[in-house]
């Protein structure tokens, strides 16, 4: 019974989730036939003060109510996870208000398309984020925390300067177009703050460090929720910045490069959980890249998809390492074929997934970004770039599945080993049926809109070799085995992530502390004070000290303060 009550937050939240899940995909996307280019829009208005309307206006369309369903179904899964994950835990109910207020600040950021109320779900998410970044109160928690809450906050600073330009248009929502000497400035502003939220480059080092959060909570963040809010922010404002084509070229352009600096990375890393980090990094900066070269609708596709099959990534990955006793080395795992025959199996389908095998749920977007690359209006060097980018998909996904799932298994010994509960089980499966069947079930509503485009047969080729040439990967490194001449050199600059730990990480957590201590020593602690707090408090100290003296009723003091007022008089007099 004790423990019945112990697991009863997490075992509630998850059916709740699932219900709310289920209301809004049958209910809000098959029965209202709501479409790409329509919905409906619901304003509070409370009150109007110089011209400039204060309102609250809540965006019910497809984009937002199937991107709802998706994050509480999720959410559901992740709840229904921790019910053994953290079983151990001794704030269980305490976590899952974390994971509840996170749902709730993203779905008042899906549902809200003003610029100004957005930001309070923007914050939540950040100020959340952080908390369950640092759960397990450690350093290295703790140093992840303060990088992802930094970066979080520059991209809060960029939407606040955004608001306080767009105040010349009389409209929060950025809709009506941007006209005027700002409209370049504040489009790139409102870019660079989802590029913050999206671990784009060079704001791309907070995203692997975040994995220091427990494995529920990476499935639930790297996901479907933050680093998916940037991408969502752009593509709700899309409509303003088509009007600035400078932007969405330079998006098209870090996006490609994002693309291929986390496959490249994911290629040398070793840690299980920071390779799925760095394949959503990957895959972030292919929807950016959808959305600079004008597909915002397919980058949509792509992020649904992408939400299914990276939360079951994740699940599998936690499900390893609670059974393993928390090894995450990649080398040391092998053999989860024969130890976790359902865990390794979801690993292997979502890895298939996302690498773009047919008629399976990334398929469907992935296919539709690459034919539409073909089409777009770009140059050879950029092409080049994001086909070599999305092939890189299947190299470090296999690269995972021959050496952690079907390699040799040199851990300890297995007295300790664990295996999966039936909580694990449904959420698992419940993802699985997702990653499988999502792509064909939401290629209904996109397909109107979309339609088709026609590529050449040598594009078809191209696209068959970018899906399946990570076949490549036996040859290089089974046979020839040449990786370490080839990439010997280059090793260290790769795995690395072409060293945005040193540009982003180490200037936001390492140079931008070091500098607010030191202007916390000289200005608050300083001159500041000299002049502010303490200052003042010593003048006014004196003036009273003088004041006591002079009423203390001595004659000599009565004198001389008579003969000085006598002197003044006579100066100001001549």
């Amino acid at each position: 019974m004790s423990y019945l009550s112990h697991v009863s937050a997490p075992l509630i939240s998850g059916v709740f989730l699932y219900c709310v899940s289920f209301f809004l995909w049958f209910f809000g996307v098959i029965n209202m036939n709501l479409s790409m280019v329509s919905g409906y829009m619901i304003e509070w208005q409370f009150f109007s003060f110089c011209g400039m309307e204060w309102t609250f206006p809540i965006i019910v369309d497809c984009i937002s109510v199937t991107f709802s369903c998706l994050v509480c179904l999720i959410s559901g899964s992740v709840s229904l996870f921790s019910v053994s994950y953290m079983e151990s835990e001794v704030f269980l109910r305490r976590f899952m208000l974390l994971i509840m207020a996170f749902v709730g600040s993203m779905n008042l950021l899906i549902f809200v398309p003003s610029l100004i109320t957005i930001l309070l779900g923007w914050d939540g998410l950040g100020i959340v984020s952080f908390a369950l970044v640092i759960y397990y109160q450690n350093k290295k928690s703790l140093g992840a925390g303060m990088l992802t809450v930094l970066v979080n906050r520059v991209g809060d600073v960029l939407l606040i300067l955004c608001i306080c330009l767009v105040v010349n248009w009389g409209d929060w929502m950025l809709s009506t177009g941007m006209f005027g000497d700002y409209g370049v400035l504040v489009c790139f502003l409102l870019v660079v703050g989802g590029m913050t939220k999206s671990a784009q480059i060079p704001f791309s080092a907070w995203l692997p460090a975040a994995m220091a959060a427990p494995t529920p909570v990476s499935a639930l963040v790297h996901s479907s929720t933050l680093v998916t809010a940037g991408v969502y922010l752009v593509i709700r404002f899309y409509d303003s910045l088509v009007e600035v084509p400078e932007v969405l070229s330079f998006l098209s352009k870090i996006g490609g490069l994002t693309l291929l600096m986390a496959g490249l990375s994911a290629c040398f890393e070793t840690d299980l959980k920071k390779i799925i980090a760095l394949s959503t990094l990957s895959q972030l900066g292919l929807m950016m890249f959808t959305i600079g070269i004008g597909y915002p609708f397919i980058a949509v596709f792509h992020l649904f998809t992408h939400a299914l099959f990276k939360a079951l990534l994740f699940l599998c990955a936690g499900s390893i390492i609670h059974s393993m006793m928390d090894t995450q080395d990649s080398r040391i795992l092998g053999g989860l074929n024969n130890l976790l025959p359902f865990s390794s199996s979801c690993l292997v389908m979502s890895s298939v997934v996302l690498c773009g095998m047919p008629f399976l749920s990334g398929f469907y977007s992935k296919d539709l970004i690459l034919e539409n690359s073909f089409s777009s209006m770009m140059g050879s060097l950029e092409l080049l770039v994001v086909l070599a980018g999305a092939g890189l998909s299947l190299v470090y996904s296999m690269r995972l599945m021959l050496v952690g799932v079907f390699g040799q298994y040199f851990g300890s010994s297995l007295v300790t080993f664990g295996v999966e509960s039936v909580y694990m089980l449904v959420s698992m499966t419940v993802l699985s049926v997702g990653a499988i069947v999502g792509g064909w079930s939401l290629q209904a509503v996109w397909v109107d809109v979309n339609g088709f485009s026609i590529v050449g047969g040598f594009a078809k080729i191209m696209i068959g070799v970018v899906t399946f040439g990570g076949l490549g990967y036996f040859v290089w490194v089974k046979i020839i085995k040449v990786k370490e001449k080839v990439t010997g050199g280059l090793k260290y600059f790769l795995s690395s992530m072409w060293f945005m730990g040193l540009i982003s990480g180490s200037f936001l957590s390492g140079s931008g502390m070091n500098k607010g201590v030191i202007m916390h020593l000289y200005l608050d602690s300083g001159w500041m004070e000299v002049l502010g707090g303490q200052g003042g408090f010593y003048s006014l100290n004196q003036a009273v000290k003088s004041h006591s003296v002079v009423q203390g009723g001595s004659i000599l003091v009565f004198m001389r303060i008579s003969l000085v007022l006598v002197v003044f008089c006579l100066v100001l007099y001549l």
